[in-house]
């Protein structure tokens, strides 16, 4: 939910594709003389419907700019990889930019660097992204490009070769060589061990070593199919423009079967856990974790009351963790939460801190833990709590004044089976939760029972 960039949500981010590879498909300029077969109540409201084919389409009118956002979200992500086969989602979503029929690698790139397209992909733990950037013009350009290596990707040995090289000098650059996060991995580890959350989206070199052309192919042929996936269009673009496209390129392709998959549950209060991490870093630094539900879990509701602790706790200068770790007791260089609560399944309520250099990790850990027992112990200010609101609320704001972070929220939440207003109806859900909600939560899970530590500590010389 917040936006703003810290040491710890930098670790989180989404791995996006090293490149993007084109369709020799040709460009339309103007529609078929076809409408859809619903139309939105207004020009702000998103248009959400469903093809035969279980394709769920979403499309959302923004003219401020003559361009189209397209992005389609697959239903499949590296909680859903077997053990011993990590990363393979995020393999393949590097090979989709390859050949496909009727289209090269090359094609692609060349027709989208002709119309100046923004286009990538990336890759979570629960979905596989592709999106292109286009003039509103040739949306159907982009259309006819997801369309065709939906069904028509063509692997070939010698590139499954080559890929898996590059993605393993990835893994150096953003892992291996990358100490913060290496300390990351082996804390998710730590955190969520019942759930396949804890393993890593790119995989481990084992693992990458470990997948074939064959596996990939059968990846490809599971789950990738109109029925497993979201297709969102925004900006300059009507749903009857649109949708006589969609049903062009999209229309025909089959829907597939679909495994099961798996729970992303993972148990709280398993029991205070603490490990070290040696890393090679200048000055030590801690990261704690507790296990809390987010929308997408059994106990969702209690997701508003967590992201209103979180900001009380970390909402800014006027924040309990800003004003009282690190201006007054100066305990602290810099401390930082990190709550989604737009996430399928359990996740962690994480924080990122660096002590002053007469502070030991655990005298800062026991400052912190200390702050949040103050915070649902004793009461809390009602202009605090209207801060937070007001915090939360002007943030999504911010966030989604783009077309690709429109795109990207209508596509999660899609992804999620969660109303498409679900943001819109904040405001009121927030307005709901009163002092005691957000109380009750800090009591049930911000506790030391249910807590993971790491403390990175730097090599010695």
């Amino acid at each position: 939910m917040k936006t703003k960039i810290t040491v710890l949500t930098t670790l989180t981010l989404a791995l996006t594709a090293c490149q993007t590879l084109p369709t020799t498909s040709q460009s339309a300029k103007t529609s078929p003389n076809l409408q859809a077969s619903q139309a939105p109540a207004d020009a702000t409201t998103p248009y959400l419907t469903k093809l035969d084919n279980g394709l769920t389409v979403i499309i959302k009118q923004d003219t401020r700019a003559p361009i189209v956002m397209t992005q389609i979200w697959y239903n499949v992500g590296s909680a859903d990889e077997p053990l011993g086969k990590g990363g393979i989602s995020h393999y393949l979503e590097h090979l989709m930019f390859k050949d496909s029929v009727g289209v090269s690698g090359n094609d692609y790139q060349r027709l989208m660097s002709h119309f100046g397209s923004q286009n990538n992909a990336f890759t979570t733990d629960e979905h596989t992204v592709y999106y292109e950037s286009l003039p509103a013009n040739q949306f159907p350009l982009a259309l006819q490009i997801e369309a065709n290596r939906m069904k028509n990707l063509l692997l070939k040995t010698d590139e499954v070769t080559t890929e898996r090289q590059i993605i393993k000098e990835e893994r150096r650059l953003r892992t291996e060589d990358n100490p913060l996060a290496k300390a990351y991995e082996e804390f998710l580890q730590q955190a969520m061990p019942n759930s396949p959350k804890g393993r890593p989206i790119i995989g481990s070199m084992a693992d990458l070593d470990n997948i074939t052309l064959d596996d990939l192919q059968q990846w490809y042929r599971t789950w990738y199919a109109p029925n497993n996936a979201v297709l969102v269009l925004v900006g300059d673009i009507s749903p009857e423009a649109a949708m006589p496209w969609v049903k062009k390129y999209f229309a025909p392709l089959p829907a597939l079967p679909l495994p099961q998959r798996v729970n992303l549950d993972e148990a709280s209060h398993r029991g205070y856990k603490e490990l070290q991490s040696t890393q090679n870093v200048e000055v030590p630094s801690l990261l704690l974790g507790f296990n809390v539900p987010a929308l997408g879990s059994k106990m969702g509701n209690e997701a508003y009351a967590l992201s209103l602790l979180s900001d009380i706790a970390d909402g800014g200068l006027s924040a309990r963790f800003e004003q009282n770790l690190v201006r007054k007791s100066q305990k602290l260089n810099s401390v930082s939460v990190s709550y989604d609560m737009l996430a399928k399944g359990d996740t962690v309520f994480s924080i990122f801190a660096t002590p002053r250099a007469n502070v030991s990790l655990q005298e800062a850990q026991e400052a912190i833990l200390s702050e949040l027992w103050q915070i649902y112990q004793n009461p809390i200010k009602e202009e605090e709590l209207a801060r937070s609101r007001a915090s939360l609320l002007s943030s999504l704001v911010f966030a989604n004044d783009s077309i690709d972070n429109q795109a990207n929220t209508l596509g999660l939440l899609a992804s999620m089976g969660l109303p498409l207003d679900t943001l819109q109806t904040l405001p009121n859900k927030l307005d709901t939760i009163s002092q005691d909600d957000i109380k009750n939560v800090g009591k049930k899970y911000l506790n030391k029972d249910n807590l993971t530590s790491v403390h990175i500590i730097p090599k010695q010389p």
